[in-house]
């Protein structure tokens, strides 16, 4: 007979020996995981494709799930192409920028009177523009590096995928119990697919507006900003301040007045107010049922494990864990200490 302490030993052994994997086999891992998630947007896109009325007739299963599939790729091409070419431009005129900030910092010595006049490198270390610079193009050109093995993991997924239903069901010893499996799979699609596309559309209205300002704005890197604000909108709390502070700082060194800073800074502010606070958690409704402190650990931990991508996918995968453990008996505790108010959405059968 297992004793309760056995039992809470072998689970946090599991535990660990998961976070080892995970970080171990990274390279391996990760790439996977981007292709499962680009998968399931493909098949969620291809649903709302094959949903599309066209008179009295409706694109059939193959040419939705086809015109999916080349959405996603010619998007994913374009967004890298146009981010890799600013960062590229970035990088040539980040010297400049850093030139410009520092004769801000002895302006600013000069206007206070300071004895000891404040210095770029006394806040951050040498060549600090040019690195970080350097930093957000090597993690594009990892993205981009690994796009060729996502590419192999979803085309593999693709061909699989119409064997998919016959080996779950052949998992349960009887037709009732795979009918029932059916049925829970689907409703966790269901609650899964309500969540990624309010989001990813949340997100791509937040990086659309963002471009929008600075383009009016006459801000450059215009796409560049619009996509990052775009993944940040992923990373809970930090990311719709750090969506904001990037442009505005840009807007300092780039402008020889306050005024489009100001600006920048209080429309991206009002943007990400307004979608934030006030249009996703109306669309969201309880489907996003995550404890503050919950999303804090899991933004460390992911953000660990996997580093920037972590972050961004810190959430999906957390509400991904709450809403699967919340349709069984035995994980629906899991569920409900992940949660926020405690009401995960599924009652006792």
């Amino acid at each position: 007979m297992r004793t309760p302490l056995l039992s809470v030993t072998l689970s946090v052994l599991l535990v660990c020996m998961i976070g080892w994997l995970l970080v171990i086999g990274r390279s391996l891992v990760l790439p996977f995981v981007i292709a499962l998630i680009v998968w399931y947007m493909i098949n969620s896109l291809a649903r709302v494709f094959g949903k599309v009325p066209l008179g009295r007739w409706r694109l059939p299963w193959f040419l939705s799930f086809t015109l999916a599939l080349l959405t996603i790729f010619a998007a994913g091409t374009i967004v890298i192409d146009i981010v890799t070419a600013n960062l590229a431009q970035l990088a040539v005129d980040a010297p400049t920028y850093q030139r410009r900030l520092e004769q801000l910092f002895n302006q600013a010595s000069s206007l206070f009177h300071l004895n000891d006049p404040i210095e770029l490198k006394d806040l951050f270390p040498d060549s600090v523009v040019p690195r970080m610079v350097t930093a957000g193009a090597s993690v594009v050109t990892a993205i981009a590096g690994s796009a060729s093995l996502v590419f192999i993991y979803v085309l593999f997924l693709v061909l699989e995928q119409s064997t998919f239903d016959r080996k779950f069901e052949r998992l349960f010893t009887s037709p009732e119990r795979a009918e029932a499996a059916f049925a829970i799979r689907a409703e966790i699609n269901r609650s899964i697919m309500h969540y990624f596309t309010i989001k990813t559309a949340v997100s791509i209205a937040t990086g659309a507006l963002t471009s929008l300002v600075l383009i009016v704005i006459g801000l450059p890197y215009a796409a560049l900003f619009g996509f990052i604000a775009f993944l940040l909108n992923f990373i809970p709390t930090i990311g719709s301040l750090i969506g904001v502070i990037f442009p505005s700082l840009l807007a300092i060194v780039y402008y020889d007045t306050l005024g489009p800073f100001i600006a920048i800074a209080t429309g991206l502010g009002l943007i990400q107010f307004t979608v934030g606070n006030l249009v996703e958690p109306k669309l969201m409704g309880s489907n996003l049922n995550l404890s503050g402190l919950v999303i804090m650990l899991s933004l460390a931990f992911w953000g660990a494990v996997w580093g920037v991508v972590g972050m961004v996918l810190c959430v999906p995968l957390t509400v991904m864990i709450v809403i699967v453990c919340a349709r069984f008996e035995g994980s629906r505790p899991v569920a409900v200490l992940l949660s926020e108010t405690g009401d995960v959405g599924f009652k006792h059968d």
